[in-house]
């Protein structure tokens, strides 16, 4: 039996057929999906949004903030929020199922406009760096207590080198939001496993990236510069079946497996974070500690920076943990 600190998810866009992009969502509606994500070992998370137009941007992260205060175990549970996009790479195999005509170049004054009022702030935002203007946005968030990280991007080697001397400190999703044809060498994923300032987010799902796929990369960034994410949407923790999330059709499989209906690409997960940490021991790719730590302590360190320019403290919690790897008590 292990004793550990609760897992932390820094990518989930819903769960439990919850969509946290919905501008209806309820304080009712999120303590659904955040009990749930509790039973599974995650005691604090970033509800993340995903592109969309500025105005439809602001009703969602205003309506979510407002179920958070209102609910019973966001106060507990939510740190803040992740912001993914809507200044990412419009080109196809980047934009994964980001809406390209949302996309545009990086401007830090669109999260100043939304972090306006909130009893929650924006703690990560993902760009792509290739973009006019993303250096300098790295570097206005930066300043301004938010960290920043990268994906859905053709950024060449030098543009990563560049970004993380700008402040960008974390890969989001490494190894997806990338089309199936890169050049061989001067590529977003080379540059981003090379750059020893960025630490990787993975998915680890089996889907979004290979076990032997997961094992390289995470021999080359190290446990210690790992995070394991869900990029969960409302499909985790709920049937095979067709749901709408951010406005759009996504359709669970029988394998767990999300995807828009008649899309080569992915849309999220159906991953729960446990079973990312058990995913990882199995496949040999870590020891339980060290699964665990990809969950809890890095997805933590990576923020504390962010956390303390923002003066909040990021919520602990404790798991323990079946010798199998199962979440058997859980305190947020």
């Amino acid at each position: 039996m292990i004793v550990s600190d609760g897992l932390f998810d820094l990518q989930v866009n819903g769960f439990a057929g919850i969509d946290f992009n919905d501008p209806a969502i309820t304080a009712e509606r999120l303590d659904v999906a955040l009990a749930a994500m509790l039973r599974t070992g995650v005691t604090a998370c970033l509800p993340t949004l995903i592109t969309a137009f500025e105005a439809e941007l602001r009703e969602r992260i205003l309506a979510l903030d407002a179920a958070v205060a209102g609910s019973r175990l966001g106060p507990a549970m939510v740190a803040g929020y992740h912001v993914e996009g809507p200044f990412l790479n419009a080109g196809d195999g980047f934009r994964g199922c980001h809406p390209a005509e949302a996309m545009g170049d990086p401007d830090p004054a669109l999260y100043r406009s939304l972090g306006e009022g909130l009893g929650r702030p924006i703690l990560l935002v993902t760009l792509a760096p290739e973009r006019p203007g993303a250096i300098a946005t790295i570097r206005a968030l930066r300043e301004a207590g938010i960290a920043v990280a990268m994906a859905h991007s053709d950024a060449s080697i030098h543009d990563v080198r560049e970004a993380a001397a700008a402040g960008l400190t974390l890969s989001t999703h490494l190894g997806n939001g990338l089309p199936r044809t890169l050049h061989k060498t001067e590529n977003p994923l080379l540059g981003q496993l090379a750059e020893p300032g960025l630490t990787a987010c993975f998915i680890a799902d089996g889907h979004h990236l290979s076990p032997d796929a997961l094992g390289a990369m995470l021999r080359i960034k190290g446990v210690e510069r790992s995070i394991l994410v869900t990029d969960a949407v409302l499909a985790a923790a709920a049937p095979p079946g067709h749901y709408r999330f951010a406005g759009m059709e996504v359709e669970r499989d029988r394998d767990g497996v999300v995807r828009q209906p008649g899309s080569a690409y992915l849309a999220g997960s159906a991953l729960e974070l446990d079973a990312a940490v058990r995913n990882v021991v199995e496949w040999g790719l870590a020891t339980p500690g060290q699964a665990i730590a990809m969950a809890s302590a890095n997805p933590r360190a990576a923020l504390a920076e962010a956390a303390r320019a923002q003066g909040i403290e990021l919520p602990t919690g404790r798991v323990v943990w079946s010798d199998e790897l199962r979440p058997v008590e859980v305190t947020p």
